[in-house]
């Protein structure tokens, strides 16, 4: 039976990459649609990144001052590892202070 559930998955999943491919045969010239296929990534990334950033620290709290810190960083155009660097410099900080004083 266990062969059967892999069979159905792997057809399912090859359906899924294999039917836009033989559907749309040309260049898709909607703005809205491009777009939207253009962030799918980036919005699906973002949906699975954003909880683990929150819950990966001893408090919520610690996660949020990274997450803060590496988006006024990233607005203000610093390289990856700077960003990353000081995001868990932040988190490290955040912990510390919350050792003391305990927040959350």
């Amino acid at each position: 039976m266990i062969y059967a559930y892999i069979f159905v998955m792997a057809g399912v999943t090859y359906l899924i990459r294999m039917l836009p491919l033989t559907l749309i045969q040309r260049k898709i010239s909607n703005i809205y649609i491009r777009s939207f296929l253009y962030y799918i990534p980036y919005a699906c990334l973002t949906a699975m990144t954003f909880p683990a950033i929150l819950y990966a620290t001893e408090s919520p709290f610690s996660g949020f001052v990274g997450l803060a810190v590496a988006v006024f960083l990233a607005i203000r155009k610093k390289s990856l590892i700077f960003v990353a660097g000081f995001a868990c410099a932040g988190v490290f900080l955040a912990e510390r202070i919350l050792e003391i004083l305990p927040i959350c």
